[in-house]
Parts: structure tokens; C-alpha cells; sequence
């Protein structure tokens, strides 16, 4: 019978884990939305940015002040914005990725410790 509990305890180790992953899952998953958010606002900035004339003016918002700011330093502040986000972006996939791949490996082990647990269970009834 000891066996049966080991199992059972490691079923419900294993299970722990797996809801672990899902949350962390859960959580890159809305960091990557609030990114991909930002990436879509500032493409549309440096959209409008290329509509204006070289004369134009500029202005950023700092608290609760309107600072003027250079043209070609906004275009500047908002493709390197663009290029940091893409590369969060890029990176949060890969550990979203990651944590798939580990999240399908404990479904696995769960589903084969789930399938002995029954099989002992099983040839329990039977003796």
C-alpha cells in the first residue's frame, strides 16, 4: 500500500508544478498583450511623426508639462522604443515557448503516473 501513496504523493507533487507553470504561463502571456499593445501605439506615433514637415513642432509629454522636443530626436526616442519592445517581444516568446514544451512534458508524466496509480489500483481489486 506504501507504494500506491508514494505514487499518489508524487501525482499530487507533480500537479502543484503544473499548476505553477499555468499561472507563469498566464502571466507571460498578459506581459506580451501589454507589449504588443505598446508596440502597436508607438508605430502608430512614428507614423504620424513621418507625416509632419522638418519645421514642425514637437512636443512630449513630461508629467504634467509639454516640453517642445526636436523632430528628428521623438523619431529617434520612438524607433529605439520600437526596437526595445520587438525585442521584449521576441524574448518573451522564447520563454513562453520554454514553458510550454515543460508544461506538455508534466501533462505527460502526470497522464503516465495517473495510468500506473490505476494499473495498481486495478490488480489491487483483482488479489
Amino acid at each position: 500500500m506504501g507504494s500506491l501513496r508514494e505514487l499518489q504523493h508524487e501525482l499530487e507533487t507533480k500537479t502543484n508544478d503544473l499548476s505553477k507553470l499555468q499561472k507563469e504561463i498566464a502571466k507571460n502571456h498578459q506581459v506580451r498583450k501589454k507589449y504588443t499593445i505598446q508596440l502597436g501605439e508607438n508605430e502608430l506615433v512614428l507614423k504620424e511623426l513621418d507625416l509632419l514637415d522638418e519645421d514642425a513642432n514637437v512636443f512630449k509629454l513630461i508629467g504634467p508639462v509639454l516640453v517642445k522636443q526636436d523632430l528628428a530626436e521623438a523619431n529617434a526616442n520612438v524607433r529605439k522604443r520600437i526596437d526595445y519592445i520587438s525585442a521584449e517581444l521576441k524574448r518573451l516568446d522564447g520563454t513562453i515557448q520554454d514553458l510550454e514544451e515543460k508544461q506538455n512534458g508534466k501533462k505527460e508524466s502526470i497522464m503516465k503516473l495517473q495510468q500506473r496509480i490505476h494499473t495498481l489500483q486495478a490488480g489491487k481489486v483483482k488479489a
